[in-house]
Protein backbone atom coordinates (compact mmCIF):
# COMPACT_ATOMS: atom_id res chain seq x y z
CA UNK A 1 0.00 0.00 0.00
CA UNK A 2 1.00 3.40 -0.65
CA UNK A 3 1.50 4.79 2.76
CA UNK A 4 1.84 9.31 1.41
CA UNK A 5 4.70 8.04 -1.03
CA UNK A 6 6.59 4.94 -2.30
CA UNK A 7 9.17 4.55 -4.34
CA UNK A 8 7.44 6.06 -7.63
CA UNK A 9 7.11 8.42 -5.75
CA UNK A 10 9.15 11.53 -7.45
CA UNK A 11 10.53 14.84 -5.39
CA UNK A 12 11.28 17.99 -5.51
CA UNK A 13 13.46 20.30 -2.83
CA UNK A 14 12.33 23.70 -2.46
CA UNK A 15 15.41 25.94 -1.19
CA UNK A 16 18.07 23.16 -2.84
CA UNK A 17 20.24 25.35 -2.88
CA UNK A 18 21.06 25.98 0.60
CA UNK A 19 23.25 24.09 3.10
CA UNK A 20 20.31 21.75 3.96
CA UNK A 21 18.90 21.37 0.70
CA UNK A 22 22.15 20.58 -0.54
CA UNK A 23 23.21 17.99 2.35
CA UNK A 24 19.80 16.15 2.45
CA UNK A 25 18.89 16.29 -1.30
CA UNK A 26 22.26 14.27 -2.15
CA UNK A 27 21.08 11.92 0.78
CA UNK A 28 17.69 11.03 -0.34
CA UNK A 29 19.27 10.33 -3.86
CA UNK A 30 21.52 8.19 -2.04
CA UNK A 31 18.90 6.30 0.06
CA UNK A 32 16.76 5.92 -3.60
CA UNK A 33 14.56 8.75 -3.62
CA UNK A 34 13.72 9.87 -6.94
CA UNK A 35 14.61 13.50 -6.56
CA UNK A 36 13.57 15.07 -10.09
CA UNK A 37 14.22 18.73 -9.56
CA UNK A 38 14.63 21.72 -6.76
CA UNK A 39 14.01 25.25 -6.64
CA UNK A 40 16.15 29.08 -6.15
CA UNK A 41 14.99 32.14 -7.46
CA UNK A 42 17.26 33.29 -9.65
CA UNK A 43 19.72 30.08 -10.08
CA UNK A 44 17.58 28.64 -12.22
CA UNK A 45 20.10 26.28 -14.62
CA UNK A 46 21.97 25.19 -12.33
CA UNK A 47 22.01 21.61 -10.11
CA UNK A 48 22.94 20.53 -7.11
CA UNK A 49 23.76 16.83 -6.47
CA UNK A 50 23.01 16.16 -10.34
CA UNK A 51 19.43 17.68 -9.96
CA UNK A 52 18.40 20.85 -11.62
CA UNK A 53 17.39 23.70 -10.53
CA UNK A 54 14.31 26.25 -11.37
CA UNK A 55 13.32 29.53 -10.27
CA UNK A 56 10.20 28.21 -8.90
CA UNK A 57 7.86 25.11 -8.50
CA UNK A 58 5.45 26.30 -11.65
CA UNK A 59 8.82 25.73 -13.88
CA UNK A 60 9.38 22.33 -13.11
CA UNK A 61 5.72 21.04 -12.93
CA UNK A 62 6.55 18.88 -16.49
CA UNK A 63 8.76 16.84 -14.47
CA UNK A 64 5.51 15.81 -13.19
CA UNK A 65 6.48 15.97 -8.90
CA UNK A 66 4.01 13.69 -6.45
CA UNK A 67 5.79 15.72 -2.92
CA UNK A 68 8.17 18.36 -2.36
CA UNK A 69 10.83 19.12 0.88
CA UNK A 70 10.97 22.98 1.94
CA UNK A 71 14.23 23.86 3.35
CA UNK A 72 13.61 27.61 3.10
CA UNK A 73 14.11 30.83 6.12
CA UNK A 74 10.65 30.69 8.24
CA UNK A 75 9.42 34.11 6.58
CA UNK A 76 9.20 32.04 3.27
CA UNK A 77 8.16 28.89 4.36
CA UNK A 78 4.52 29.82 3.55
CA UNK A 79 4.60 31.40 0.37
CA UNK A 80 6.40 28.34 -0.61
CA UNK A 81 4.16 25.84 0.31
CA UNK A 82 1.30 27.96 -1.25
CA UNK A 83 3.79 27.74 -4.34
CA UNK A 84 3.92 23.80 -4.38
CA UNK A 85 -0.20 23.30 -3.08
CA UNK A 86 -1.15 25.84 -5.91
CA UNK A 87 0.59 23.74 -8.23
CA UNK A 88 -1.10 20.12 -7.40
CA UNK A 89 1.60 18.66 -5.34
CA UNK A 90 -0.20 16.66 -2.89
CA UNK A 91 2.47 16.04 -0.43
CA UNK A 92 4.25 18.95 1.47
CA UNK A 93 6.87 18.20 3.96
CA UNK A 94 8.44 21.13 5.87
CA UNK A 95 11.73 20.66 7.75
CA UNK A 96 12.22 24.59 8.25
CA UNK A 97 11.51 25.35 12.31
CA UNK A 98 10.43 28.45 13.76
CA UNK A 99 7.19 28.67 11.16
CA UNK A 100 5.30 31.40 12.54
CA UNK A 101 2.21 29.05 14.11
CA UNK A 102 -0.87 31.51 12.26
CA UNK A 103 1.60 30.83 9.11
CA UNK A 104 1.52 26.76 9.61
CA UNK A 105 -2.39 26.92 10.00
CA UNK A 106 -3.15 29.19 7.17
CA UNK A 107 -0.78 26.01 5.11
CA UNK A 108 -2.58 23.43 7.05
CA UNK A 109 -6.17 24.85 5.79
CA UNK A 110 -5.08 25.26 2.34
CA UNK A 111 -3.33 22.02 2.79
CA UNK A 112 -6.76 20.41 3.39
CA UNK A 113 -8.72 22.21 1.08
CA UNK A 114 -6.90 20.79 -1.80
CA UNK A 115 -6.85 17.21 -0.52
CA UNK A 116 -2.87 17.36 0.43
CA UNK A 117 -0.72 15.76 2.97
CA UNK A 118 1.12 18.43 5.35
CA UNK A 119 4.19 16.81 7.08
CA UNK A 120 6.11 19.04 9.76
CA UNK A 121 7.21 21.64 10.11
CA UNK A 122 10.42 21.35 12.32
CA UNK A 123 9.91 17.56 12.20
CA UNK A 124 12.62 14.75 10.00
CA UNK A 125 10.57 13.82 7.43
CA UNK A 126 9.22 10.41 6.24
CA UNK A 127 11.22 7.21 5.36
CA UNK A 128 9.79 3.45 3.62
CA UNK A 129 13.26 1.60 3.80
CA UNK A 130 13.78 -0.13 0.49
CA UNK A 131 11.21 2.45 -0.97
CA UNK A 132 11.77 6.06 -0.35
CA UNK A 133 13.15 8.84 2.25
CA UNK A 134 11.99 12.10 2.57
CA UNK A 135 13.46 14.41 4.89
CA UNK A 136 17.07 14.13 7.45
CA UNK A 137 16.45 11.22 9.13
CA UNK A 138 19.94 9.41 8.63
CA UNK A 139 19.99 6.55 6.09
CA UNK A 140 22.41 3.47 8.15
CA UNK A 141 19.96 3.32 10.77
CA UNK A 142 17.06 1.78 8.56
CA UNK A 143 16.34 -1.94 7.77
CA UNK A 144 13.02 -2.72 5.37
CA UNK A 145 10.83 -4.43 7.96
CA UNK A 146 6.79 -4.26 9.73
CA UNK A 147 7.04 -1.83 12.07
CA UNK A 148 6.18 1.32 11.65
CA UNK A 149 6.28 4.47 14.29
CA UNK A 150 4.93 7.62 14.22
CA UNK A 151 7.39 10.34 16.13
CA UNK A 152 7.17 13.60 17.96
CA UNK A 153 10.06 14.13 18.15
CA UNK A 154 13.49 13.44 15.49
CA UNK A 155 15.84 12.05 18.15
CA UNK A 156 14.13 9.51 19.89
CA UNK A 157 12.71 8.63 16.49
CA UNK A 158 16.21 7.56 15.10
CA UNK A 159 17.02 6.46 18.61
CA UNK A 160 14.23 3.70 18.50
CA UNK A 161 14.42 2.97 15.16
CA UNK A 162 18.38 2.22 15.24
CA UNK A 163 17.27 -0.09 18.31
CA UNK A 164 14.74 -1.90 16.23
CA UNK A 165 17.04 -2.00 13.54
CA UNK A 166 19.80 -4.09 15.76
CA UNK A 167 16.99 -6.14 17.34
CA UNK A 168 16.67 -7.58 13.43
CA UNK A 169 12.96 -6.59 13.18
CA UNK A 170 13.55 -3.74 10.79
CA UNK A 171 10.84 -0.97 9.60
CA UNK A 172 7.71 -0.85 7.11
CA UNK A 173 7.26 3.48 7.66
CA UNK A 174 8.68 5.87 9.93
CA UNK A 175 6.66 9.36 10.31
CA UNK A 176 8.86 12.19 12.36
CA UNK A 177 5.45 14.74 13.14
CA UNK A 178 7.56 17.32 14.15
CA UNK A 179 6.81 18.46 17.66
CA UNK A 180 5.29 22.50 17.21
CA UNK A 181 1.78 23.24 18.31
CA UNK A 182 0.59 23.31 15.12
CA UNK A 183 1.23 20.28 13.07
CA UNK A 184 0.58 19.04 9.34
CA UNK A 185 0.32 15.09 10.08
CA UNK A 186 -0.97 13.49 13.63
CA UNK A 187 -0.56 10.70 15.23
CA UNK A 188 -4.56 9.80 14.23
CA UNK A 189 -3.22 10.50 10.22
CA UNK A 190 -0.18 7.98 11.05
CA UNK A 191 -2.15 5.33 12.87
CA UNK A 192 -5.00 5.37 10.17
CA UNK A 193 -2.12 4.82 7.12
CA UNK A 194 -0.49 1.80 9.95
CA UNK A 195 -3.59 0.14 10.19
CA UNK A 196 -4.59 -0.16 6.69
CA UNK A 197 -1.27 -1.04 5.40
CA UNK A 198 -0.25 -4.51 4.68
CA UNK A 199 3.72 -4.66 5.16
CA UNK A 200 2.92 -2.84 9.01
CA UNK A 201 2.63 -5.54 11.22
CA UNK A 202 3.18 -3.62 14.77
CA UNK A 203 3.07 0.23 15.78
CA UNK A 204 5.53 2.55 17.82
CA UNK A 205 4.12 5.78 19.13
CA UNK A 206 6.30 7.97 19.98
CA UNK A 207 4.86 11.56 21.98
CA UNK A 208 6.01 13.85 24.39
CA UNK A 209 4.67 16.39 26.86
CA UNK A 210 2.59 19.29 25.90
CA UNK A 211 -1.06 18.96 24.26
CA UNK A 212 -3.80 16.00 23.82
CA UNK A 213 -2.14 14.70 20.90
CA UNK A 214 -1.10 11.19 22.66
CA UNK A 215 -4.24 11.37 24.84
CA UNK A 216 -6.56 11.24 21.33
CA UNK A 217 -4.47 9.39 19.37
CA UNK A 218 -5.10 5.93 23.27
CA UNK A 219 -9.01 6.50 21.86
CA UNK A 220 -8.61 5.91 18.25
CA UNK A 221 -6.34 3.02 19.24
CA UNK A 222 -8.65 1.44 21.55
CA UNK A 223 -11.67 1.86 18.96
CA UNK A 224 -9.67 1.35 15.78
CA UNK A 225 -6.31 -0.70 15.85
CA UNK A 226 -6.26 -4.06 15.96
CA UNK A 227 -2.08 -4.49 15.42
CA UNK A 228 0.31 -4.37 18.48
CA UNK A 229 1.07 -0.79 19.54
CA UNK A 230 3.62 -0.39 22.25
CA UNK A 231 4.15 3.95 23.19
CA UNK A 232 6.85 5.92 24.65
CA UNK A 233 6.59 9.08 26.38
CA UNK A 234 9.30 11.62 26.63
CA UNK A 235 9.36 14.30 29.42
CA UNK A 236 8.21 12.29 32.32
CA UNK A 237 10.17 14.42 34.52
CA UNK A 238 9.54 18.07 33.10
CA UNK A 239 7.64 19.73 35.84
CA UNK A 240 4.43 21.93 35.27
CA UNK A 241 4.70 24.32 32.60
CA UNK A 242 8.38 23.60 31.99
CA UNK A 243 9.24 23.70 27.87
CA UNK A 244 11.49 20.66 27.27
CA UNK A 245 12.87 21.59 23.53
CA UNK A 246 9.79 21.62 21.17
CA UNK A 247 7.37 24.19 21.17
CA UNK A 248 4.99 22.14 22.05
CA UNK A 249 5.97 20.47 24.93
CA UNK A 250 4.82 22.31 27.63
CA UNK A 251 2.31 21.18 30.19
CA UNK A 252 -0.12 23.76 32.02
CA UNK A 253 -2.31 23.13 34.95
CA UNK A 254 -2.03 18.80 34.46
CA UNK A 255 -3.01 19.57 30.99
CA UNK A 256 -0.65 17.24 29.10
CA UNK A 257 0.92 15.67 31.95
CA UNK A 258 3.35 12.17 30.84
CA UNK A 259 1.22 10.99 33.57
CA UNK A 260 -1.91 11.73 31.65
CA UNK A 261 -0.47 10.33 28.29
CA UNK A 262 0.52 6.82 30.07
CA UNK A 263 -2.92 6.60 31.80
CA UNK A 264 -5.02 6.56 28.18
CA UNK A 265 -2.73 4.63 26.21
CA UNK A 266 -2.75 1.42 29.34
CA UNK A 267 -6.22 2.07 29.38
CA UNK A 268 -6.18 1.40 25.37
CA UNK A 269 -4.58 -1.77 26.08
CA UNK A 270 -0.84 0.10 25.04
CA UNK A 271 2.21 -0.80 26.67
CA UNK A 272 4.03 2.10 27.58
CA UNK A 273 8.01 1.74 27.69
CA UNK A 274 10.10 3.33 30.64
CA UNK A 275 12.97 3.71 28.55
CA UNK A 276 13.63 3.28 24.81
CA UNK A 277 15.64 0.89 24.35
CA UNK A 278 13.05 -1.61 25.63
CA UNK A 279 11.25 -0.90 22.62
CA UNK A 280 12.10 -3.97 20.79
CA UNK A 281 11.61 -6.34 23.31
CA UNK A 282 8.34 -5.10 24.10
CA UNK A 283 7.27 -5.40 20.18
CA UNK A 284 8.42 -9.60 20.10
Amino acid sequence: MKVIVDENSKVIVQGITGHQGMFHSGEMLKFGTKVVGGTSPGKSGQNVNGIPVFDNVSDLMHLNPDATMISVAPPFVKDAAYEALDAGIKVVYILTEHVPFHDTMEILYNARRKGAWLLGPNGPGITRPGKVKIGIMPNTIFKKGDVAVASRSGTLTYEIVNAITLDGMGESTVIGLGGDPVPGMDFIDALELFNADEDTKKIVVVGEIGGSNEERAAEYIRKNVRKKVVAYIAGRSAPPGKRMGHAGAIIERGVGTAESKIKAFEEAGVRVAEYPIDIPKMLE
